[in-house]
């Protein structure tokens, strides 16, 4: 009689049921362990669709991790390379000034001689020209 109870949602009549036994329902018992074996199949393709789904968004937060460390490498790379550009024109800057201020300086020293050997000649032309005119 469990049968009953087991079968009572398959649509039949009362007079079908009468006649059918527990043995003539194996199949439907098949059908249902089919059925549950496909309900268990697609629980687990499921969690197969999850475990693939978890792992490319894992996969992807790695992928924007390794992207935004590579961003902040190449941004420190510029960083580093801005400063060391900018020390070697203050480098240059500061030897260029020095090299001026070096040649102004012999300029100054030039212009200095040329003053001394100029007053030197025109006091000599000076003196000779005042002992002509004794």
């Amino acid at each position: 009689m469990t049968h009953l109870k087991q079968f009572q949602g398959i649509p039949m009549s009362k007079s079908m049921r009468g006649l059918c036994r527990e043995e003539d329902y194996a199949f439907l018992g098949i059908s249902e362990r089919t059925r549950e074996e496909k309900t268990e199949g697609a629980a687990a393709l499921e969690d197969d669709w999850r475990d693939k789904k978890e792992e490319r968004v894992r996969r992807q937060l790695e992928r924007e991790q390794q992207e935004k460390s590579r961003l902040r490498e190449i941004e420190a790379s510029k960083k580093e390379k801005e400063e060391q550009w900018r020390t070697h024109v203050a480098e240059l800057t500061s030897s260029q000034e020095k090299t001026l201020q070096d040649r102004l300086t012999r300029l100054h020293r030039f212009r200095e001689f040329q003053r001394k050997v100029l007053e030197e000649e025109s006091g000599k032309e000076g003196a000779a020209s005042g002992q002509t005119d004794n």
